[in-house]
């Protein structure tokens, strides 16, 4: 009997190394098929190994998997109807995946009847995204996941700044054509998402690496399932939902500029143990956190040994004596990525999942740093600008960003889900010494400064998601749920100045100020959408239609404390103003003391709430053999509502409507093929521009680094004694008549032709102005309506043409002109004609804030994808552009053309490409980010100077 079980349990043993033998003797094909015409998955094609005569089907998402032992095979890919395709040396690995990428097939009436291909030379198309490009119903341009593997970028920053049109701010913020934030919009995974600022319609690009991407498209024209509140361009960043192959990889970065890394002159201040995690630790907290009362200067002077007096005591004691930042060595630019991602296959399902981890720690300094305010003299005979305030100096900034991203899929047959989490969490330190000096309103001193910020920001998001279809594909439906938090803190902002010679404190040179800021937002967006295939006109046709809900909550308060000096002297050293023995106390009561500016009114405290409500219809229709059509009505009901009160607490609201707008958003997108490659296309839509929160308030934002003020747009402004209204603080949304007529050409290896012109009408744009009563103060304000006319040109042209031995050079440029307009309001017009130099001719339109006259992308690429190799010139300049409106003696602000050279390269080493290295330089040409005060025949004045320098970055990555 003993010797029986041993012999079966030698045998159990024995079958399941066999198995584990067997297992461990396979690898993995994976391939995503194509419709070339169209560039949609194709479902149910067959996939056959000839050498083992095994094979797979596809799945709804044009996908296939096939198990085989490690060797070299061919494939016949066949579908009813189309061009049979054969895959030649096909090198399967022992327990590794081989992925195909994307395989296109052809209809057979391209009279093709096999097409042969190598596997080698397939995996370095992006044919699919191409195709899509080519059929799309709207302008599009776009970036794939198979281009990321090839170029290596590491993360969506760097990798998008190669769609044509498309500009990065800051390294992090997209810009389509040339036109800012409030016309550009981010999306994820089609939802739309707050970023880290939630002011902005943009997500930071630089937080998601590139292999959790499946690809960033750029919709330049509306159709009626995406958002209507954009105009320049909307780019959604889809992620994965199955990595074609078990990934984990490891990237490490940096840079180093010599003008901010390592110099012994940075300036900086010390302050919580957990600022390299992006967070404050408490040591910046607000001494009066969780008191319902604070007590009063006014109410303690008389009776400090009071109980209220001695809390009074406390709470001054409690704030943190730091007010001056000291010099110390700065570091260099440093980050890290880690990411993880795999499918695994099951008989009913396969399962995806995605993570990403990213941290970057970054380093600026900025040296004669110039902030200015000038005016126009009083006197119509003197041209050159007069200051008013001149600001200069140095301000260091350690900015730490920590994102992790979570994602998890499942696929059935006919059925698929997602559930995606992502956190980010930015910290941002600063601190600055200024020299100061004012000239306003017979005011004439100099002062130095001396400045220290912190800010918080972080920002969760989960994404639920589901795909379903119905009748063999006959029915698509889709669903999407994304609730978000937002916050930002701004923890304990101090801003101290003292007047020269004497180190005197006074109300003239601005008491020693202290403010915590903070704001919570909430948001949660609901999405469905239906597809349904069918037959017009005896062609293929889709019908889509859908609707969104969208809901956004938002906290904001602002709480800002004074201290006045009383008859304390000071050597000018701020971090002895706060000191013990300088305090107001019984034998003190003349001491330095503190105000509560918000008490007992607080503008800046407010609550909003806006709701969007969301229904769309579109068709898309063949009406002839080479004519697309596209038709669509987007509808959205939106409701804003604001809880606040104005500066003075005469006008309270509780929860009043602000905006109320139904309105109808009519899209029409027309394509003609000319030729097989080529597309005439024809783009008629209507789109919204709306205000955000803060500018549909009565808030005063103050930024202390530049010394000006944000106003809200509700704040009405008056002159003459009240009788002649500036503006009236009727703030209201923008719509914009879109016109796109585009010519394009498509040619192999992602070569293109397009030129386009573009009409855009503005009626009441919002646009920042200068506030007349209040230098240094910018308000959000309707002007009037306005016109934006323009021609583009882009293309991307292989040198082969020069030479064959060119083939791997390209030459990409995208061109844009444009000529803006906006027509005046009587009050602008009135204001610029009385303040107008002698011979000026001043006429009732100008340009419109925020579009460059001209904006240049051009560079040259070198790319070998057999050899791993990616290298790139790139230049951008974009033509001077009016900033801030100018009123009144108060004369437009100009952003200066930065001339931006960059270069950069990419090698992936070994035949699995493992190991990739990059290498850049940015800003070669050493620009400087200005802009300038600008006036009839006066020179121009500096209102803002910043000299990044010139960075060299490097980057290493490790696939595992």
């Amino acid at each position: 009997m003993f010797k029986k079980r041993t012999i079966t349990l030698v045998l159990i043993v024995l079958s399941q190394f066999l198995v584990a033998f067997a297992i461990a003797q396979t690898g993995t094909l994976r391939g995503t098929i194509f419709e070339e015409s169209t560039g949609e998955p194709l479902f149910g094609v067959s996939v056959l190994v000839r050498e083992t005569a095994t094979g797979a089907v596809t799945d709804f998402d044009g996908k296939f998997e096939i198990k085989v032992a490690p060797g070299t095979y061919s494939l016949q890919i066949s579908y009813l109807s189309y061009a049979t395709v054969e895959l030649t040396e096909v090198i399967v690995t022992d327990g590794q995946v081989t992925s195909l990428g994307e395989i296109m097939m052809a209809d057979e009436t391209s009279e093709l009847e096999t097409v042969t291909v190598s596997a080698a030379a397939i995996r370095t198309t992006e044919s699919a995204l191409m195709s899509v490009k080519r059929n799309a119903a709207q302008l599009m341009d776009g970036i794939s996941a198979s281009t990321f593997k090839q170029i290596g970028d590491g993360d969506a920053a760097s990798a998008v700044k190669r769609v044509t049109g498309v500009s990065i701010e800051g390294g992090k913020y997209i810009y389509v054509r040339g036109l800012g934030d409030r016309y550009t919009k981010t999306v994820l995974n089609g939802v739309d998402i707050p970023g880290l600022d939630p002011d902005r319609n943009s997500i930071q690009m630089d937080i998601f690496p590139t292999n959790v991407i499946d690809n960033i498209i750029v919709s330049k024209s509306f159709t009626a399932e995406l958002p209507a509140d954009f105009t320049g361009g909307v780019v959604d960043i889809e992620t994965k939902d199955f990595p074609e192959e078990k990934t984990a990889k490891l990237n490490l970065s940096g840079g180093i500029n010599p003008s901010m890394h390592f110099n012994p002159n940075y300036v900086k201040y010390e302050g919580g143990s957990t600022d390299w995690l992006a967070f404050d630790d408490g040591t910046r907290a607000i001494p009066t956190d969780g008191r319902t009362d604070i007590p009063q200067y006014g109410d303690v002077v008389g009776n400090p040994n009071s109980p209220q007096g001695l809390e009074y005591q406390e709470i001054l004691g409690d704030f943190n004596k730091t007010l001056g930042g000291f010099r110390s060595n700065s570091l260099m630019d440093m980050g890290l990525s880690f990411s993880l991602g795999n499918q695994i296959s099951r008989p009913k399902a396969t399962w995806g999942y995605n993570f990403a981890l990213t941290y970057k720690n970054e380093t600026e300094f900025f040296q004669d740093a110039e902030f200015n305010l000038y005016a126009k003299p009083r006197e119509s005979a003197d041209f050159e600008l007069e200051a008013l305030e001149k600001q200069k100096g140095d301000y260091g900034v350690n900015n730490v960003l920590l994102g992790g991203l979570a994602g998890i899929a499942l696929k059935t047959d006919n059925s698929k889900y997602k559930l995606n989490f992502m956190h980010l969490q930015n910290g941002e330190s600063k601190a600055g010494e200024f020299d100061f000096s004012n000239t306003n309103l017979g005011a004439n001193f100099e002062a130095k400064q001396y400045n220290l910020e912190y800010s918080e920001r972080g920002m969760s998001s989960l994404l639920i998601a589901g795909t379903h279809y119905f009748n063999a594909g006959e029915w698509q439906v889709d669903w999407k749920l994304a609730p978000t938090r937002s916050t930002i803190e701004d923890p304990d902002i101090r801003f101290t100045r003292f007047r020269l010679p004497n180190n005197t404190i006074g109300t003239e040179v601005g008491l020693p100020t202290r403010i915590w800021r903070s704001l919570e937002e909430y948001s949660a967006v609901g999405k469905l959408d239906l597809t349904r295939q069918m037959s017009l006109f005896q062609r293929e046709a889709k019908l889509k239609f859908g609707t969104n809900y969208v809901f956004k909550y938002r906290d904001f308060n602002i709480q800002s404390f004074q201290f006045p000096t009383g008859n304390t002297e000071f050597t000018g050293n701020p971090n002895e103003i706060l000191n013990d023995e300088n305090l107001f106390a019984a034998d003190n009561r003349n001491g330095v003391r503190y105000n509560a500016d918000f008490l007992p009114i607080n503008p800046n405290e407010y609550q909003s709430i806006a709701t969007n409500v969301a229904g769309y219809a579109s068709v898309e229709v063949n009406p002839a053999e080479k004519l697309k059509a596209i038709v669509g009505l987007r509808v959205e009901q939106f409701n804003q509502y604001y809880t606040g009160t104005n500066q003075t607490g005469t006008i309270v609201f509780d929860l009043v409507t602000m905006l109320d707008d139904l309105d109808f958003f009519p899209t029409v997108n027309l394509i003609y093929n000319l030729k097989d490659n080529q597309n005439l296309r024809l783009s008629a839509s209507r789109t919204i521009a709306r205000p955000s929160f803060k500018e549909l308030s009565y808030a005063e934002i103050l930024d202390p680094i530049t010394g000006r003020t944000f106003v809200g747009g509700l704040y009405p402004e008056t002159t003459n004694g009240g009788t002649e209204v500036l503006w009236d603080g009727n703030l209201t949304s923008t719509r914009i008549n879109n016109f796109d007529l585009r010519w394009e050409a498509f040619q192999e290896r992602g070569q293109m032709f397009s030129v386009s012109a573009f009409f855009k009408a503005f009626d009441s744009p919002i646009e920042i102005v200068q506030f007349l009563s209040d230098p240094g103060a910018f308000q959000p304000r309707n002007v009037g309506n306005g016109t934006v006319a323009g021609l583009e040109f882009e293309f991307r042209k292989s040198l082969a043409f020069v030479s064959p031995k060119l083939q791997n050079f390209s030459w990409n440029t995208n061109v844009t002109v444009t000529e803006s307009q906006i027509k005046m309001s009587e009050s602008e017009f009135r204001s610029r004609s009385l303040t107008a130099r002698e011979g000026e001719v001043v006429k009732d339109t100008r340009a419109m804030a925020g579009q460059a006259p001209y904006i240049i992308n051009t560079g040259l690429g070198y790319q070998d994808f057999m050899k791993g190799w990616d290298a790139g010139l790139f230049y951008n300049v974009q033509g001077p552009t009016l900033t801030f409106v100018g009123f009144g003696n108060r004369t437009d602000t100009f952003t200066v053309p930065f001339h931006s050279l960059n270069f950069n390269v990419n090698k992936t080493f070994g035949a699995d490409e493992r190991i990739s290295a990059g290498f850049g330089v940015q800003n070669i040409l050493n620009s400087k980010r200005e802009q300038v005060f600008s006036s009839f025949q006066a020179q121009d004045q500096i209102f803002t100077s910043l000299a990044p320098g010139t960075e060299m970055t490097f980057r290493v990555g490790f696939s595992f």
